[in-house]
């Protein structure tokens, strides 16, 4: 018996040398797939900023070089996938007006006329709603012609009795009339954008969720956060043009991440088309709009969702507060914060803002301005091509964060892009790239 106990240790013991030896192996075997596998991706990470890779000709040319209007690549794909310019002439033909939504086109290119509720039927909703852009919860009530402004009085279109085919336009199925029969008018809502959630750093911001503000969008070039950007469909974001000036146009080096409260999220979703105004001006920053659309349709939810397109006229006057968020440096020249900020701000008027002691002529009608003139609170570096909302019933996207002297500087307030302004631009986009 002791001779077998011994046997049987000396056997266990050479077991568990194998074991240790096996599980060594075993470790240093995955320790060196791990480096190997992390080495390569940050081989692939950095060719792929540094060059562009054409895949018909089996070349790489340098990143610089890809959308610069040459045909580097032989076959020439290395120009195909670009941020774009699209200038608008025409005037949108379909517009709401007001708080009240009130449903307005653009008869015979000359005349804008009321929408009458006489005939009106759920498909006559869904059309105009996605003329508009949207196709997420379409609906509409009758408002009284009485209740409306004069000025939403004088003329008047009505659903024909003929049948035409909708498919078109909603100008297809309307005609000129004197008045509404039925003595009530189209109020339209195309989404549920801009739900309101309660709650009470951008500079002296505080720190916020993506819930409250599930529109807001961080854009990466190159993995890195740039800009801020507004969600206004389940395909389309609003953002700066200034956001895309000095780095490549080539669209594979930008992403967009969403629902997220954290600058240091991952999860980024890669985007199809990148349009700036045409008429932008990179030394005045006039026109300072951009539209990005996502490579594919997101899904809303609670940190994800749309805010609301301001409509034509929305009443926003001086010193009502607006709210800007994003995630810019806490002071000028500062750190970037790790945390979604907002910040809420009185709308300054025009008047002011134009002023010779602030920025003068530099205030074009496509701007406003917002902020308090003593300084202290404002948007920063890292919060452009972010939003300004306003909330009536719902949050509006009124302002775009795009310039300014400074961060907070006394008499120096921020600078946005008026959304309300180049709302043609945006529906004609929407329209042309569905």
């Amino acid at each position: 018996m002791p001779v077998r106990s011994r046997r049987l240790s000396k056997l266990q013991t050479e077991n568990k040398k194998r074991l240790r030896s096996a599980l060594i192996i075993i470790c240093c075997v995955f320790l060196t797939s791990v480096t190997l596998a992390l080495g390569l991706h940050y081989i692939i990470r950095y060719i792929k900023s540094e060059f562009y890779f054409c895949d018909q000709s089996l070349a790489f040319v340098p990143i610089g070089n890809a959308c610069d209007g040459k045909l580097d690549c032989a076959s020439g794909e290395d120009e195909l996938n670009c941020v774009s310019s699209l200038r608008i002439n025409t005037t949108y033909p379909v517009r709401l007006m007001g708080e009240s939504l009130i449903l307005q086109v653009f008869m015979n290119n000359k005349i804008w006329s009321t929408v009458c509720a006489d005939n009106w039927r759920t498909q006559h909703t869904r059309l105009a709603c996605q003329q508009l852009g949207y196709t997420q919860s379409p609906r509409s009530i009758q408002v009284p012609v009485m209740s409306l402004r004069p000025d939403l009085q004088t003329a008047f279109s009505v659903v024909n009795n003929e049948g035409q085919d909708a498919s078109a336009s909603i100008q297809s199925v309307l005609s000129m009339g004197d008045q509404c029969t039925s003595g009530s008018v189209i109020s339209l809502s195309c989404s549920d954008c801009g739900e309101v959630v309660g709650e009470d750093r951008i500079v002296g911001g505080t720190d916020t969720t993506i819930e409250s503000w599930p529109w807001q969008v961080s854009l990466r070039w190159q993995t890195q956060h740039v800009c801020g950007g507004s969600l206004i469909s389940t395909r389309w974001l609003i953002s700066a043009a200034h956001c895309f000036t000095g780095k490549t146009k080539e669209l594979s080096q930008w992403s967009v991440v969403l629902g997220q409260t954290y600058l240091t999220s991952s999860g980024a979703v890669s985007v199809e088309s990148i349009l700036l105004n045409k008429a932008y001006n990179s030394v005045s920053h006039d026109y300072d709009i951009a539209m990005v659309r996502l490579s594919s349709d997101i899904v809303p939810g609670a940190s994800i969702h749309p805010v609301c397109l301001p409509p034509y006229q929305l009443s926003v006057m001086e010193g009502d507060d607006l709210v800007v968020t994003g995630w810019g440096v806490l002071q000028e020249n500062g750190q970037l914060p790790d945390v979604l900020q907002k910040a809420t701000i009185p709308l300054i008027h025009r008047s002011v803002c134009s002023n010779a002691s602030i920025y003068g002529s530099a205030i074009t009608p496509r701007m406003l301005c917002a902020g308090f003139l003593k300084g202290g609170v404002d948007s920063c570096q890292g919060d452009s091509g972010g939003p300004l909302v306003f909330l009536s019933s719902r949050w509006h996207l009124v302002g775009i964060v795009s310039w300014g002297q400074g961060c907070a500087r006394k008499g120096l307030p921020g600078v946005y892009t008026d959304v309300g302004q180049l709302l043609n631009w945006i529906y004609t986009i929407m329209e042309k790239y569905p």
